[in-house]
């Protein structure tokens, strides 16, 4: 029964939990500002929902590109890492939050976090790089004269100093600190520098002072409501009358501390003052009571050490589920980002295939067209060529009828000449040979045969070629007659061309049959026309 009772009173305390998480939650939600204020104040008991709610609001910061809440929500995250001892990821959300805050130049923030990573690399133990990041926290407060984040900074160094035993240095840091504290009348600062002091003087076994600063520190904690600390500082009390020997007095101070404890609910303060009270029976010689109460403080540890194991487990739980998300929102992006590049290629591939069909028809149409010119080009040509031709044919033939009748003409004046000279009038008879010589002259005159000679050629330049490819040595007398014979001339007309009596022609024409290697059988004329 009574343990039926105590499951149900731990399922309606969480249930009561859950619903304070969702008030307090649903208020925050309408101001970034206030919500990272609760997400703050719920990390400490509740990180795991404390890192979903941040990453939420991380995620709504980069869809509204706020870029001052992403930084202080990676800030946030890098805490809610550190506390849970996940050193590494905490650093790099601060290493995150660092570069977004440069960007923005907020000053505070920005020392704010190179506060924070201070504190992770001091964990780490690298104290080098732990008092860096404090010096830089330091000229960035001093430049926007923040008088309470210098005296933080300067009690985080102070803290350094006094870990490694250089407690010259941590007094000198930690008085820094509480001189900027006072001027900025910064009570709950005031009180842990009075607590840091009263702990250097612990260590230096100055139990007295010590006391004095555990005191103040109490006072002014008390003032501020702040409960938690307060049960530190009594406890470190009771641990200085345990050490000067007031171990009745130490137990009082160690008892308030353990009341203070049930009633916060802070177990590790139980477990605390439960060994603190052990340690005090022990010394009193009261053995069973020491072991009982370091049985209590076991118990409570165990129970601490479980929580804070289930603790672990769900934010790795959380932090696995959110890696596991945007792994998936990743793997869907690059699905996304490779299905468009596919698209925009199939695209691309297609606009070129077009572009080169367009390309391909452009040139056809454009080597069409050059064709139809050259053809038309061509057929001017040949129609120009052929009107010149036909012109050149006229010329020959216009030419050689001149010649014809030229030549007519000289025959029949030579004969009536010599019929003329057969008179034998003796006064006239001297100058009409002399007239005779000069028409015989003119006859056949090179001249006319020379300019009739390259007009025939250039209308049958493919046949001279191929006649004087079969026969070489032809003289210009066999070129004349071959030329008149190509022109089908009869032969009363060459011989009065040639002026030459029709015997002697047919003499030339056998002689030209020879060279030309004509058989007997075959017509010369016909021979001319096929070449």
């Amino acid at each position: 029964m009574i343990a039926f009772y105590c499951k149900y009173s731990l399922r309606m305390g969480f249930l009561l939990i859950f619903c304070l998480i969702q008030f307090f939650y649903a208020e925050a939600k309408e101001n970034p500002v206030k919500e990272l204020q609760f997400t703050l104040r719920l990390s400490n008991r509740f990180p795991d929902s404390a890192f979903v709610i941040l990453k939420r609001l991380h995620l709504q910061a980069l869809a509204n590109k706020d870029n001052r809440v992403i930084g202080m929500c990676l800030q946030q995250m890098g805490k809610i890492c550190y506390a849970q001892g996940h050193y590494a990821q905490a650093l790099d959300y601060h290493q995150q939050a660092d570069k977004i805050f440069e960007q923005l130049k907020e000053r505070n923030l920005l020392a704010d976090n190179f506060n924070d990573m201070g504190i992770v690399y001091y964990q780490t133990f690298n104290k080098k790089l732990s008092r860096k990041q404090y010096d830089q926290a330091l000229t960035l407060y001093r430049k926007s004269n923040n008088k309470i984040g210098l005296g933080e900074t300067y009690g985080h160094i102070g803290h350094l100093y006094e870990k490694q035993q250089r407690y010259d240095s941590a007094f000198y840091y930690q008085r820094h600190a509480l001189n900027e504290y006072q001027q900025a009348g910064y009570k709950q600062g005031v009180a842990k520098i009075y607590e840091n002091l009263g702990s250097i003087y612990e260590d230096l076994v100055r139990y007295d002072s010590a006391r004095y600063y555990f005191d103040q520190s109490l006072i002014l904690y008390k003032a501020v409501n702040n409960e938690v600390s307060s049960i530190e500082v009594i406890n470190n009390l009771g641990d200085i009358l345990r050490k000067t020997g007031d171990y009745k007095g130490g137990l009082k101070f160690t008892r308030k501390a353990l009341g203070l404890s049930v009633a916060t609910k802070n177990e590790y303060q139980q477990a605390s003052a439960y060994r603190d009270i052990a340690k005090s029976y022990n010394l009193l010689n009261q053995n069973d009571s020491a072991y009982h109460y370091m049985e209590l403080s076991r118990k409570h540890l165990l129970h601490l050490y479980s929580d804070e194991n289930n603790k672990q487990m769900a934010f790795l739980q959380i932090i696995y589920n959110i890696d596991k998300k945007n792994d998936e929102i990743a793997n869907l992006e690059n699905s996304r980002k490779l299905n468009l590049i596919i698209s925009i290629a199939v695209v691309v591939v297609i606009l070129l295939l077009i572009g080169v069909a367009l390309l391909t028809i452009s040139r056809q149409r454009l080597k069409l067209r050059e064709n139809i010119a050259i053809a038309e080009k061509n057929e001017q040509l040949n129609l120009a060529q052929q009107e010149q031709l036909e012109l050149k044919s006229r010329e020959l033939t216009t030419h050689t009828l001149q010649v014809i009748q030229h030549n007519n003409f000289l025959d029949n004046m030579r004969n009536k000449l010599e019929e003329m000279i057969k008179e034998d009038k003796r006064d006239q008879k001297r100058q009409l040979q002399q007239l005779v010589r000069q028409i015989n002259q003119n006859i056949n005159h090179d001249q006319q045969w020379k300019e009739f000679t390259q007009v025939f050629e250039q209308l049958h330049q493919s046949f001279f070629d191929s006649l004087k490819a079969h026969c070489e040595d032809l003289t210009v007398n066999d070129i004349r007659l071959i030329a008149l014979l190509k022109m089908n001339m009869s032969s009363k007309d060459m011989a009065v061309i040639f002026g030459i009596s029709q015997d002697s022609l047919r003499v030339a024409r056998y002689r030209l049959r020879k060279k030309l290697n004509i058989s007997p059988g075959d017509n010369l004329s016909n021979f001319i026309q096929t070449i």
